[in-house]
């Protein structure tokens, strides 16, 4: 399957020869300028494609069949935008050599968890949409996915809030092997996943980072307890993050791991579903739902006005005009 995935891909990616150079996809002005932004702002170290989609930058790696890393900026008009989930798993047609398939994580037991969260995605539908290639998913344990990684993810957008734009580069540790691994493509299951946030303000010294390690599992542990420097997270996963910021200023950010300029307290802004998307899905799903089926009423007749030999009325239905089941036959002639 995969081989002849290969062979469609290379007609795809022939199509789009005219945007597409060198792992960017070149788009609009808008899409350009952000791309030229990220793609200043990557991490170093580590091989692996570089894929530029609409709002987000990844480097996948083919060996884990997952990104080495995420990166993409999040505004606190994105956090707050209407949007609803589109929830299309799906491989990345852009991965040279073919991503991971949703089919691998299939009774593995692990979630298809999001690096760049789909909540975080809300600039537009296609946005949304393209947070659900499968490069931007790593087999994540429920318990892990669906509880402090997600506590961490809604503390991040808490931030962009905060500070109005945000730099985010997120990724599993894939430096610490040997790994279990899913599915036909041998997906790796990651032991450790990480996040660096950047809040970079030019021309002032409110700059600040803060980076998290945790470990693939289920915690009740407070998010500030996962904290660590980020010259610290970089000797462990070999990558060097934001290296686009002055080396002195480098430093100063990067060996603090002070949580106390990080807001912890304020709780997330509830976002509204986008309406309309919802009343289509809603349409949709009733259109697809199969009619009830009626039951047909089967006439029986009428309960037999014999009586048993214990005295007691007879059970059994008739349609005879007498009111008699054939057993009792008899005692209509009476």
């Amino acid at each position: 399957m995969k081989q002849i995935k290969l062979l469609f891909l290379s007609l795809i990616l022939l199509s789009f020869s005219s945007c597409y150079c060198q792992g960017e996809f070149l788009g609009v002005s808008a899409t350009k300028k952000m791309h030229a932004k990220l793609n200043r702002m990557k991490p170093k170290g580590l091989k692996g494609q570089l894929v530029f989609h609409t709002d987000y930058i990844l480097s996948y790696n083919e060996g884990a069949e997952q990104a080495n890393w995420v990166l993409y900026e999040l505004t606190d008009k994105e956090v707050k935008k209407p949007m609803s989930r589109t929830d299309d798993f799906r491989y990345d047609p852009f991965i040279k050599t073919v991503s991971a398939e949703k089919e691998d994580y299939a009774s593995s037991g692990y979630d298809r968890g999001h690096l760049a969260p789909a909540a975080d995605m809300h600039a537009s539908k296609k946005v949304m949409s393209e947070s659900f290639y499968m490069s931007n998913m790593s087999p994540q344990l429920p318990q892990f996915n669906r509880g402090i990684w997600k506590k961490l993810e809604e503390r991040v957008r808490v931030w962009a809030e905060k500070n109005n734009t945000i730099y985010v580069v997120t990724g599993p540790v894939l430096t610490d092997g040997p790994y279990d691994s899913i599915g036909k493509n041998r997906v790796v299951v990651p032991k450790r996943y990480y996040k660096v946030v950047l809040v970079d303000n030019p021309g002032n010294d409110n700059d600040k980072m803060i980076s998290f390690l945790l470990e693939n599992k289920g915690s009740k542990q407070a998010l500030q307890k996962f904290v660590v420097s980020t010259d610290q997270l970089e000797k462990i996963t070999g990558l060097d993050f934001f290296p686009f910021i002055e080396d002195k200023q480098e430093a100063l950010l990067e060996a603090s791991s002070d949580t106390n300029k990080w807001d912890f307290v304020s709780r997330p802004t509830k976002v509204k579903k986008d309406q309309q998307f919802m009343q289509n899905k809603e349409q949709a799903k009733k259109a697809q739902t199969p009619k009830t089926k009626v039951k047909k009423v089967i006439d029986r007749g009428v309960q037999c006005k014999g009586l048993t030999k214990a005295g007691k009325r007879c059970k059994k239905h008739t349609k005879n005009p007498n009111g008699y089941c054939s057993l009792h036959q008899s005692q209509a002639k009476k």
